[in-house]
């Protein structure tokens, strides 16, 4: 049994990668306290691994990357695999001081926001499926699925509780070799950091079981999906929930109808950030459980915002279950960028009075033809970076220098596959996640 050697410093890029630097783990106590170093040029790394041609960085500047202690994960030894401690970073100047282009620093900002200018905080969970690479070819949502991969749950779970990332699901799902796995909801922050982790814990737990976990949006065109839906929820500062009214349509508050509105009217300029590979918008699309458009409805999953059931079976307070689902998003994005981006379209629509109109809540007993005329999303990620460039409002959230990053990386990871037949280009990014 071999013991861990290093510490790794790690941080999720606009690629949604988990980048890093180690050092041994005699030095462990340093580094919590200076880190190590970065560079900025490194914001401009795309998912197929080159640094994209429209850098704004350069071979200029010098960041560290400074640990948060209550990010500390561990990954005990396992057969031929040493163990290894983990944490998560924000990317500073050499002083210490906030590098404003540092996506897990842009969420710690955006919470800050939204405690400081609406008095809310935020309640979150990233519901993630993906593919599992390498068992028996098995029905949808079975229990011969489920046991085919028991030894997999088993360990996933029990490194997941250790790691203290709360599980609270772990199931077969629809798609060919797909499955679901949820976690406890946290605040913010802590939300977005376990996703990150829960990524990289997935894919690790298969390479040591050999086999392959993709958290790709698609593994073939016409195949299944494979989505992240964030769940939130509001209080106030004294933890009592905002967003349930049972007098209101949806059960939903005027405040939370308000916090939608802004989610709505930005809805095309966010995709940017929240489904960002050049395959997202292929499972995007109607009558494919994703999202068809940007509404507000209960229980529709094709809606752009739905509004969760809730369940009086042990918990009788509906208000502490009631909870939105956001669904244009997928791990190709990142989570810390995928949660700010909401919030912040989210307290638009809380600033903007008049010019944000409350959202119509479409009942569960909408039809099609009822939801016709709803407004869509893009079609493809050119159609959604075109759209973030037209939105002055959501351009406005972001440094120039992390905006121009995430335009240019995305167009580079579009070149990259130009030309190629959607199969292949699906292939390619799901092997990347």
């Amino acid at each position: 049994m071999r013991t861990a050697s290093d510490v790794f410093l790690a941080t999720c890029d606009l690629a949604s990668q988990v980048r890093g630097r180690s050092v041994p783990s005699a030095n462990h106590d340093a580094v919590l306290r200076g880190g190590v170093g970065w560079v900025p040029a490194n914001l401009g790394l795309t998912a197929f691994g080159d640094i994209t041609s429209g850098d704004v960085f350069g071979s200029i500047g010098d960041l560290r990357m400074l640990p948060d202690r209550e990010t500390g994960l561990e990954l005990p030894a396992d057969g031929d695999h040493p163990g290894l401690r983990m944490y998560l970073t924000d990317l500073t100047h050499p002083d210490g001081t906030a590098w404003p282009c540092c996506p897990r620093g842009f969420l710690r900002e955006t919470l800050d926001k939204l405690a400081d200018e609406a008095g809310l905080r935020v309640r979150a969970s990233f519901e993630h499926e993906f593919v599992l690479r390498g068992l028996p070819s098995s029905a949808p949502f079975s229990l011969r699925r489920h046991r085919d991969a028991a030894r997999f749950g088993e360990d996933l779970l029990e490194t997941l509780t250790a790691s203290g990332l709360d599980p609270e699901t772990w199931l077969p799902e629809y798609g060919e070799d797909q499955f679901e796995v949820t976690l406890c909801p946290t605040e913010g922050l802590r939300a977005a950091d376990r996703a990150v982790y829960l990524r990289e814990l997935v894919r690790d737990l298969a390479l040591r079981r050999s086999m392959s976990a993709s958290f790709a949006p698609l593994q073939h065109p016409d195949g299944t999906g494979s989505g992240v839906h964030l769940h939130f929820s509001l209080t106030d500062k004294t933890g009592e929930p905002v967003l349930f009214d049972p007098a209101k349509p949806g059960r939903l508050s005027t405040l939370g109808l308000r916090f939608s509105a802004g989610i709505l009217r930005h809805a095309r300029a966010l995709t940017a950030w929240t489904a960002p590979s050049p395959v997202s918008f292929l499972r995007l699309r109607p009558h494919r459980w994703s999202v068809r458009g940007a509404f507000l409805a209960e229980h529709n999953r094709e809606a752009l915002l739905r509004i969760c059931p809730t369940s009086t079976v042990v918990d009788t307070d509906p208000a502490r279950q009631f909870n939105l689902e956001f669904r244009a998003a997928d791990a190709t994005a990142n989570p810390w960028l995928t949660l700010a981006v909401v919030l912040r379209a989210g307290l638009a629509g809380l600033a903007g009075g008049a010019d944000y109109p409350e959202p119509v809540v479409w009942p569960e007993e909408a039809t099609e033809q009822d939801l016709a005329n709803t407004p869509t999303l893009p079609g493809s990620l050119p159609e959604a970076l075109a759209d973030l460039e037209a939105d002055d409002t959501v351009r406005s959230w972001f440094d120039p220098r992390l905006l121009a990053s995430q335009l240019a990386v995305k167009r580079h990871e579009m070149d990259h596959l130009a030309g190629l037949a959607d199969t292949e280009r699906v292939r390619r990014v799901a092997d990347a996640y």
